[in-house]
């Protein structure tokens, strides 16, 4: 799978070199691959042997000195023995190459270089780009090595000087691509490019903000500036410069809806930073500047404290919490400081007082790193600043430590993925304690989402109506109209759609809408993708929107659980279980657990493994006894086992939520793909006693009713 997605990233460029001497692809940007031109994964499994390829490649078309080599990969040790490691990790090298069929490295007594023309190399692309010809800063998706930091502190000098060269480079490009656009349709994509690349580069946030002007979308405008602003404030502790505040005014006055678009300005200097010797004063009214006009969530997270630990493991504690950062910036309703702002106030006092008033912040994540013998054990908790510092969710890891860098990337995803829905209910909480006079967009979707998750008909009404006006309020509101097409899949399935098509369109054109406005939203994303699956039974389409939603967040447990279903309806249960378990590994106490674990009802049924699909089944229902989709592939497998009696009790349960349903309205609506997988559903609901049609309806509520 790994195989396909790096083809794809990198399918579009040529190799410099001709096609049929290319025996590998390397990739350097992100997380480094190594394949050959038949998808065989020749990446060495060692981290300082992964190193020493990339400084080869790096160093192309120059041979790399054997003593500079050993140098930066063992600065620590002497001489002889860094030049023994370094015999011992080319001889790794070449045995991991060897399925390539071709020498790929030239190796001599004093220097090793890349065979001229056999690898393909994606930071070479890169460097090569031009105005002319800028498609391979498309590659640029991540860091260079990202995950080789810590391997030596001399290679983490030279890595960090290699990123900058590589970023000032795409940025030249970029730059020079975003002053040649004076159209606002051509202006948007080369903003977007050199954001990818620099995303505090405000020179490209006031090209992305007149160019959503200039097209009358003043809330996408709005929008650039409030991410501009989280992003200064995450990366430099800093605010827009008064030329962007004062675009932003402009774009807010009278005349602001149909702004000419103005050449893009030069770039310009970073915002200045903030400063820990400023005046608590200073600070104070600076931490204001940091904050989105629309609301959200605030969150700090504090580098976590070692207990107890080895020196390996000293660069755990850092390590975790701006990985917990990083994954929690994809989160697009929560606004992050990161753990290095925040560091003075862990050595110094702690005061958590002045962290809130300082940064603004809402929430305050924190924990400790301490070792149990052979293990190791991490203990994260979130602080609630505007309830005491009350603790409102904590969890504790207990891991091997046999590798540290798949321990920090695990436990981040977890606590980011579990925090996510703690705090968005802790939000709707605090938003329902509002006066409705003072209620905002974002109050009248965080008051929605408890409501949807009741599944209770006159409060479930209630939540449309709250994102109904939501979406008046701020009619360029994504999330608004994400959650509300969310809401019409329910109302649909549940039964409760009075109009069922009309219905259907506008979850359509609610899901399109919120794509539209913001097509870096991971949630609406999904949420768009589960309305084409479930609802319009585009299975192709939707696939490709949760795969987009995974890429731009892969801690989301709602893109897994939904991108699951899809699969499931595609004819693809094993899938479907893998992705269901990645959810449930990363959210197992989901608010809409109830949702999501009903798709494992189905997947088991599908494999006809109609125990557990029971077994299930009796669970989740127990969590919601009010959603009526759980009931059905429990019935369906009740009556392929044959027990009349529970599925009896079973069957009056859903024709109590939903009177009307038959086994001939399933196969109308069912967005599974197959037939053999439709019939054998509906073979089991009939055996089960669901009344085929409705007149078969009819007569049992006329029969129960005598």
């Amino acid at each position: 799978m790994m195989a396909s997605v790096s083809h794809r990233s990198s399918a579009h460029i040529t190799p410099a070199s001709p096609a049929g001497q290319v025996v590998v692809r390397l990739r350097l940007i992100g997380q480094m691959e190594a394949w050959t031109l038949t998808s065989e994964n020749v990446l060495p499994p060692g981290r300082k042997t992964r190193a020493l390829l990339a400084v080869i490649a790096l160093s192309s078309p120059r041979p790399a000195l054997r003593g500079r080599l050993a140098e930066l990969l063992w600065s620590r040790r002497p001489e002889e023995q860094a030049r023994a490691s370094l015999r011992q990790e080319i001889h790794r090298l070449l045995e991991c190459l060897a399925p390539a069929g071709t020498e790929v490295l030239i190796v001599t007594r004093d220097h090793i270089s890349l065979r001229p023309g056999v690898v393909w190399v994606d930071v070479e692309e890169v460097m090569r780009a031009t105005t002319d010809q800028p498609a391979s800063l498309s590659l640029l998706d991540g860091d260079l090595l990202e995950d080789l930091d810590g391997i030596d502190p001399t290679f983490d000098a030279w890595l960090t000087t290699e990123r900058e060269r590589l970023r000032d480079r795409a940025r030249t490009v970029a730059e020079a691509l975003l002053r040649e656009q004076l159209e606002p349709e051509a202006a948007i994509p080369a903003a977007q490019r050199l954001l990818q690349i620099d995303r505090a580069h405000e020179g490209a946030w006031r090209a992305l903000m007149r160019a959503h002007a200039a097209r009358g979308e003043r809330g996408m405008a709005i929008q650039a500036y409030d991410r501009c602003r989280a992003v200064l404030a995450d990366l430099l502790d800093a605010s827009p410069s008064a030329e962007t505040q004062k675009l932003l005014a402009e774009i807010r006055g009278p005349s602001g809806s149909r702004m000419p678009l103005r050449p893009p300005s030069p770039p310009q200097p970073p915002p200045e930073v903030v400063e820990d010797d400023e005046p608590p004063a200073v600070l104070e009214a600076r931490s204001v500047e940091i904050h989105p006009t629309r609301g959200g969530a605030h969150v700090g997270v504090m580098p976590l404290q070692l207990v107890g630990t080895t020196e390996e493991e000293s660069h755990l504690a850092p390590g975790l919490a701006e990985e917990i950062t990083t994954a929690l910036a994809r989160f697009r309703w929560m606004f992050v400081v990161a753990s290095n702002s925040l560091a003075r106030f862990a050595a110094d006092t702690r005061d958590e007082t002045a962290i809130r008033r300082t940064f603004g912040i809402d929430f305050l994540l924190d924990g400790s790193v301490q070792r149990v013998r052979n293990r190791l054990r991490i203990t994260v908790r979130l602080l609630d600043l505007r309830a005491g510092n009350q603790v409102v969710w904590a969890r504790r890891f207990d891991r091997q430590s046999n590798d540290l860098l798949s321990l920090q990337d695990e436990i981040a995803s977890e606590v980011v993925a579990q925090i996510d829905p703690e705090i968005l209910l802790i939000e709707a909480k605090r938003s329902a304690g509002r006066m409705p006079v003072d209620a905002t967009a974002y109050d009248m979707v965080l008051r929605a989402i408890p409501l949807i998750g009741r599944m209770e008909r006159s409060q479930y009404i209630m939540a449309g109506e709250y994102l109904s006006r939501a979406i008046e309020l701020e009619p360029d509101y994504a999330a608004a109209y994400a959650w509300y097409a969310y809401w019409h899949i329910f109302l649909v399935g549940q039964g409760w759609a009075e109009d069922l098509d009309a219905m259907m369109v506008e979850a359509g054109e609610l899901a399109e809408q919120a794509v539209v406005l913001d097509p870096f939203d991971a949630r609406g994303l999904t949420i768009a993708g589960h309305v084409r699956a479930f609802l319009h039974r585009r299975l192709r389409e939707a696939i490709a929107l949760h795969e987009r939603a995974l890429s731009l967040n892969p801690n989301l447990a709602m893109a897994w659980a939904l991108s699951a279903i899809a699969f499931a309806y595609m004819g693809d249960p094993d899938e479907a279980e893998r992705r269901n378990n990645r959810y449930k590994k990363l959210s197992p106490l989901d608010p809409h657990a109830f949702f999501f674990d009903a798709f494992f009802v189905l997947i088991h049924l599908m494999k006809r493994d109609y125990e557990s699909a029971v077994a299930v089944a009796r669970a989740v229902s127990e969590m919601n006894p009010s959603f009526s989709a759980t009931y059905k592939p429990y019935l369906s497998a009740l009556g392929h086992l044959g027990r009349i009696p529970e599925a009896a009790v079973v069957r009056r349960r859903l024709l109590t939520i939903e009177p009307d349903f038959t086994v001939q309205r399933f196969i109308a609506t069912s967005p599974l793909e197959r037939d053999s997988d439709r019939d054998h559903y509906a073979e089991g609901l009939r055996l089960a006693g669901l009344p085929e049609t409705a007149a078969d309806s009819e007569h049992l509520q006329h029969q129960a009713a005598h």
